[in-house]
């Protein structure tokens, strides 16, 4: 199975989160610049919500896949948002490219808000949801 994980990050939180699915998986973990270039069965895409979106780092990034992914997982963190995935999914209808129903989502600290996260207790639950996703 080849597995690819992409994020974005200004803060360094969706780093951390790459960073522990790419231990679980053996996989490097990439920063969008880095295009899919082959097919991939699994994307670990990760993002995070600013100012109420998604950056268009992540927008032109889901634009360039072109059909050479067949399954997507989103991993995202916000401090006041739910996830990114409805607008990760919105992105990838457009492109006719399936979004996977499971994701991962925590808390990413903003100023004082939600202070210290991911924090460990957040990042050792996204192992186990890796975990689960490669079997």
């Amino acid at each position: 199975m080849k597995i690819a994980i992409r994020y974005y990050t200004r803060t360094g939180h969706t780093q951390k989160m790459a960073a522990v699915i790419s231990e679980e998986t053996g996989v490097k973990a990439e920063l969008m610049d880095l295009p899919i270039t082959e097919e991939v069965d699994i994307l670990f895409l990760g993002s995070a919500v600013y100012m109420a979106g998604i950056d268009n780092k992540v927008k032109e990034f889901i634009r360039s896949l072109n059909g050479k992914v067949k399954n997507i997982i989103n991993f995202s963190s916000a401090a006041v948002l739910p996830s990114t995935y409805s607008q990760i999914k919105g992105l990838l209808e457009k492109q006719n490219i399936l979004l996977d129903k499971r994701e991962f989502h925590c808390r990413g600290q903003f100023k004082a808000l939600h202070r210290g996260r991911p924090n460990q207790k957040d990042l050792d639950k996204l192992r186990e949801f890796v975990k689960n996703v490669i079997g």
